[in-house]
């Protein structure tokens, strides 16, 4: 077993994967930016290492920098969280030939599944239905202009590489084309250091549905059920389920099979999703494998017992998984809201700034993975995830009302947030009845403002702390106690 792990990421994943770290009795080393000297994954780490400038690519997506960190600070392994260099082939080779461990899969199954291209010819070939695409657009205006005509309106960019919603652009004619273009591949290569994009065809209200993978490399595989994730803005997900409310016993063991498959062809194992569109009349198609760990797998884990970074770790040093899948018996129901320091009024535009106050929740089935704390700054460099809350159910009526208590208590006084949006998408009543697509905020939620009255209370609430609040203006060590992420306080506040 490994007895150092560099963690190549920030924020409330690079907390929770050393708090599993330092439960296996592996010291934990974070890196960080110029532009996080005071995060407080910081704090969760035994020592932190500065790997750049601000900008992702200059920090967390400069794979040399990381590498040698690692190496300068005796890791053995470096885990890569999800995001960022998660699913990039060449710097897990990288990682490997520095004579390091990569937690995750290996680089010749991250090339053939990470790739949403050669993914989608992997899994035709296994005879799993997937959406028609354009996996190569010409560069010839016309002949394009020809290509998507024939696939068919409306269209959807997507990034080859990588995920999180990032370079990908909806498209309804052709005249919206070629600045969606353009700016998909901006947006991939500012994420992923890989601007490659294709195009497919746009299916407008289905379900989004995943299968969470865990394999050894020893011939182990095995699924732990699906995740609903069709609540989403701006091509992401804000709101997680499991098990799904639309997929019937029979269509799950379907989506199941096909998903073992695709990472069996792959020669696939550590952890990984295979997700799938799920239209009205039950039919499923392919749609990606995210060959990492996915942000909303802390439902997985509350209804199945495991540890999936635990499992991440044991994997990647060898170890055989040690049960098969007659031995994962999901219990109840979760689901997971991402508390982002963002305006829904506004466009989900990101609203960074600092956090004044906060306070999370608590009580029986709740759990909280934070990414600030007091005094900490939302950074306009970064996606605004704030915290994510997660609650446990014996059904999906008592995990939904339990979130609704949990972010009721939950109070995060200074950036706005998407906390009161989440409460009224919580309380619909088709979400009540599990009538969610991905286009369920669109149709349900288009001009959706907050309550006025709650506006103006925890506004005068939110200046009256600002005013009396205590800031030591000092940015914390790096070699504090290491708080845990289930406990340490995250929120959000209930108004603007």
């Amino acid at each position: 077993m490994f007895k150092k792990i560099l963690i190549a990421n920030r924020g409330e994943i690079a907390a929770r994967v050393a708090r599993t770290c330092q439960e296996m009795g592996i010291a934990a080393v974070a890196v960080y930016s110029e532009a996080d000297l005071s995060s407080p994954h910081l704090h969760a780490a035994d020592e932190a290492v500065c790997i750049g400038p601000a900008p992702a690519t200059e920090s967390y997506l400069n794979g040399a920098a990381i590498i040698a960190a690692a190496q300068h600070t005796g890791a053995q392994a470096i885990h890569p969280g999800y995001g960022f260099l998660s699913e990039n082939a060449t710097f897990a080779q990288q990682v490997h030939e520095a004579g390091l461990t990569f937690i995750g899969p290996a680089p010749q199954s991250l090339s053939a599944v990470g790739n949403k291209i050669f993914a989608r010819r992997t899994v035709a070939a296994l005879g799993v239905p997937v959406i028609p695409a354009l996996e190569q657009p010409s560069t010839e205006p016309a002949v394009l202009k020809e290509q998507v005509e024939a696939l068919g309106y409306p269209l959807l960019i997507k990034a080859a590489a990588g995920g999180g919603g990032k370079g990908m652009r909806i498209v309804r004619s052709y005249d919206e084309l070629d600045e969606a273009l353009a700016a998909a591949q901006r947006e991939a290569a500012a994420a992923f250091a890989e601007g490659t994009v294709y195009i497919e065809r746009y299916l407008e209200k289905p379900h989004h549905v995943e299968v969470q993978l865990l394999g050894d490399q020893h011939g182990t595989l095995v699924h732990l059920g699906e995740r609903e994730c069709s609540i989403q803005r701006r091509y992401q997900k804000i709101f997680e389920e499991t098990p799904s409310p639309a997929v019937s016993e029979p269509l799950r063991a379907d989506m199941t099979r096909a998903a073992l498959a695709v990472a069996r062809a792959a020669g696939y194992y550590n952890a990984g999703t295979v997700e799938f569109i799920l239209d009205d009349q039950g039919r499923f198609y392919f749609l990606e494998v995210n060959a990492r760990l996915q942000v909303e797998h802390p439902i997985t884990e509350l209804v199945t017992g495991l540890d999936l970074v635990r499992e991440q770790i044991r994997i990647a040093a060898g170890e055989e998984l040690g049960f098969g899948q007659d031995a994962i018996q999901p219990s109840g129901h979760a689901c997971e809201c991402r508390l982002y320091a963002e305006d829904p009024a506004n466009g989900f535009l990101p609203a960074p700034g600092p956090v004044l106050a906060w306070q999370p929740p608590a009580g029986p089935g709740v759990r909280v993975d934070a990414g600030v704390e007091l005094d900490s700054q939302v950074s306009v460099y970064y996606d605004p995830l704030i915290a994510k809350l997660s609650t446990w159910g014996r059904d999906r009526e008592q995990a939904r009302q339990r979130m609704q208590a949990a972010l009721r208590q939950c109070v995060v006084l200074g950036p706005i947030t998407n906390g009161p949006f989440l409460l009224d998408v919580l309380a619909h009543p088709a979400f009540i009845a599990g009538h969610t697509h991905t286009g369920f905020l669109a149709e349900h939620f288009q001009n959706w403002q907050p309550d006025t009255t709650t506006h103006r209370s925890v506004a005068a609430l939110a200046a009256a702390l600002g005013q009396t609040q205590p800031s030591s203006g000092q940015a914390p060590s790096p070699h504090s106690p290491p708080p845990s992420p289930w406990t340490q306080l995250g929120g959000w506040r209930l108004g603007h």
